[in-house]
């Protein structure tokens, strides 16, 4: 085939490439990349099902040697290990402790401030006219109920996202002062994604711990320092250092990515914003359908831990296999028409937050009330809106992300 490599970050420069996914999907649905950066190549794994049977064996395709690309000594692994890097025992502990704040039951608390919130970032938003819509709305919005689940002040919200940028722009010239292949990143070689900036995120997460511990708060940062988890073993600091971190990159960046994914979706189907104003009963189902087209997770990685012969490919151990839940998420065997945006599409058993397995998104319902209460809002109120320059996108084969995205609104 003469398909570019799926470890090409530059096939991704100009967001996700459908295409590509489409070809491999059908001629090549489990395929090998090289890679060109000291990594030792992967198996890609293309197909809705394919995937599913991945995640849903553990045993087989282990979290336990990382779930980015990026390979790791022992004492690596060790040092930057947290709740997705965990399998077994040990994971099921890490999630009971931190689950009971992302029930939908519990998220449910939040919808008064969430619409309160909603409306106070649109306001400001619309105000303006023409705006960045990732910057104004998308990465403002979510960021915002993060800070309420960590009970931090609002005035920290502006490190917390420079920090999230920088870690999972890594890989992007433009987000970060160190690239993981610049031999300077050595120096950080223990931290996760080689990036100064988690050591920020360490100390900001100390200082927190220390005014906290031994005290009966509710938030997430509390739990971790003051409850032992059900396996008995107490959270050491590095486990604190790296699920705090976790919290920070992984409880903002996927919504605002999602958030900005579905507006650049809904500015090229309008028909679809129109049947949503007339029928918005169907917007919580409709979110469905923005999760699926927005991907914003790109893959994740699983490491072979023997050898298998897996859908008439020979896996040796301690391969990478990589599943692409966003080439899953587009399978014309799972769903019709799957580059079109269907509102009411049904099922729509899309994979956005994985599909099946033990790793299924922590946050999930909580991401679901945002995108809810933010489309509700923002779709009753427009009468369009439109691009007025082309969208930045994050140079990055993990993160289907924007960095900027440039809109003028119309109002009803």
């Amino acid at each position: 085939m003469a398909t570019q490599s799926l470890a090409d970050l530059d096939l991704f420069d100009k967001g996700a490439p459908w295409d590509v996914f489409a070809e491999l999907r059908e001629k090549a649905p489990i395929n090998w990349s090289d890679e060109t950066d000291g990594g030792s190549g992967f198996w890609s794994v293309m197909k809705y099902h394919d995937i599913v049977n991945v995640l849903r064996d553990p045993a087989t395709f282990t979290s336990e040697h990382f779930t980015n690309l990026e390979e790791l000594e022992p004492d690596q692994e060790e040092a930057r290990r947290s709740l997705i890097d965990t399998d077994g025992t040990r994971h099921r502990a890490l999630r009971r402790l931190l689950q009971g704040e992302f029930t939908p039951n519990n998220v449910a608390k939040y919808e008064t401030f969430l619409r309160g919130l909603t409306a106070t970032t649109l306001d400001q938003a619309f105000a303006k006219g023409e705006f960045d819509f990732l910057q104004d709305v998308a990465a403002d919005f979510p960021i915002r109920v993060l800070s309420r689940l960590l009970d931090v002040p609002d005035t920290d919200i502006d490190d917390i996202i420079r920090w999230g940028n920088a870690m999972i722009g890594n890989s992007d010239p433009e987000l970060s002062s160190m690239l993981p292949t610049d031999p300077e990143s050595e120096k950080f070689r223990l931290v996760p994604f080689r990036s100064p900036a988690a050591l920020e995120v360490f100390a900001y997460g100390d200082e927190l711990k220390r005014q906290r511990l031994g005290h009966n708060g509710v938030d997430l940062v509390s739990k971790m320092i003051n409850q032992t988890p059900m396996d008995g073993t107490p959270l050491s600091d590095r486990d604190f250092h790296t699920n705090f971190l976790l919290l920070i990159v992984a409880g903002h960046e996927t919504t605002r990515q999602t958030i900005a994914h579905t507006m650049n979706n809904l500015i090229d189907n309008p028909q679809v914003i129109e049947y949503l104003q007339q029928n918005p009963q169907d917007i919580p189902w409709a979110v469905e359908e923005f999760l699926r087209l927005a991907s914003p997770v790109y893959h994740f990685r699983r490491t072979a831990t023997k050898d298998v012969d897996f859908k008439g490919q020979h896996i040796e151990k301690g391969q990478k296999v990589v599943v692409w839940f966003a080439s899953g998420n587009r399978d014309p065997e799972i769903f019709k028409d799957p580059n079109a945006m269907n509102p009411t599409r049904m099922p729509n058993e899309h994979m956005s937050f994985g599909r099946g397995g033990p790793h299924l998104c922590l946050g999930n319902a909580l991401a679901r009330i945002e995108l809810i209460i933010m489309f509700e809002d923002l779709i009753g109120r427009i009468s369009s809106m439109e691009r007025t320059a082309p969208i930045e996108y994050l140079h990055s084969n993990f993160v289907h992300g924007v960095k900027g995205m440039p809109v003028k609104v119309t109002l009803r």
